[in-house]
């Protein structure tokens, strides 16, 4: 072999070497951090539909940005223990599940260390209605909220108070923030008197009154109302908000607000994420 053959060898494998090393680089770059599965239903209002739809728009943009992966599924079959076991964290968009083996599925992956975010409608629970209270450990011991007890309406947004200003999710959110419109939700259970919840927001009271009607009883005069916390025997956080405005009146169904594009309330929600799906 002359020297011409060796040299244009040489620099063959040099860069068959550099190109092997760059592809190694570039994979470990990209490995995700963590994984996310989210289940929705989204078949009832409008508003829980708009907020899902918007969700599984940010929340793929946000795993892209962030460097972990989004996945969404309305099969609640899907929430079984193999299926479970491939995700670091599931979000509840909209609504909860109803059969009891992905009920236990659930409470063992949580009481396992799983990780759990969940919007609005996901805790609801009202006796005499489509969504009794029949899960007590989900709504009295992990939620801790107990019954659904009234909401304010129209949707509107609200001053929220920080309240743990320790906690990982509310990094950077000072002392107050102003929330997206929502249609805010108020509890049987007095979530202060219980001491596995930390309550991490909450509506302040400049923003009575809150709501617009037409109903009086929908319109919010004095109060306390959590509207974010986390029960510190899991690793979890509920989010109050999840309900878009909607042009119901002029029977267009269009969206009248959106949840997420809000840079205060993006953070809080991001900054969860980030928490759960980098725990140990």
């Amino acid at each position: 072999m002359n020297l011409s053959v060796r040299i244009k060898a040489f620099v063959l494998c040099m860069l068959c070497f550099c190109v092997l090393n760059d592809a190694i680089a570039q994979k470990k770059k990209i490995k995700p951090k963590f994984s996310v599965i989210a289940f929705y239903t989204g078949k009832e209002d409008q508003a829980h539909i708009s907020f899902m739809h918007e969700a599984n728009k940010w929340f793929p943009a946000m795993a892209k940005k962030y460097n972990f992966t989004y996945d969404s599924t309305n099969n609640w079959k899907n929430l079984n223990t193999g299926f479970l076991a491939k995700y670091k964290v599931v979000i509840f968009l909209d609504t909860r599940p109803e059969d009891s083996l992905q009920r236990a599925a659930f409470e063992k992956y949580m009481k396992n260390g799983g990780c759990w975010m969940g919007f609005h409608f996901s805790a609801f629970a009202l006796n005499q209605s489509a969504v009794p209270q029949n899960w007590d450990w989900y709504h009295n011991t992990f939620l801790g909220s107990g019954e659904y007890d009234s909401n304010t309406w129209r949707p509107t947004s609200a001053i929220l108070k920080v309240e743990g200003k320790d906690h990982p999710a509310m990094k950077g959110l000072g002392n107050t923030f102003k929330a997206s419109p929502n249609e805010w939700y108020r509890w049987q259970n007095d979530l202060t008197k219980n001491p596995d919840i930390q309550i991490l927001a909450s509506i302040d009271p400049v923003s009575f009154p809150l709501g617009t009607g037409p109903k009086q009883h929908e319109i919010w005069h004095s109060g306390y109302y959590p509207v974010v916390w986390t029960n510190k025997k899991y690793n979890m956080v509920y989010f109050n908000m999840g309900h878009n405005d909607i042009d119901y009146e002029h029977k267009t169904n269009k969206d009248l607000s959106l949840t997420f594009g809000n840079p205060a309330e993006d953070k809080l929600i991001l900054n969860t994420l980030l928490w759960l799906g980098n725990k140990k």
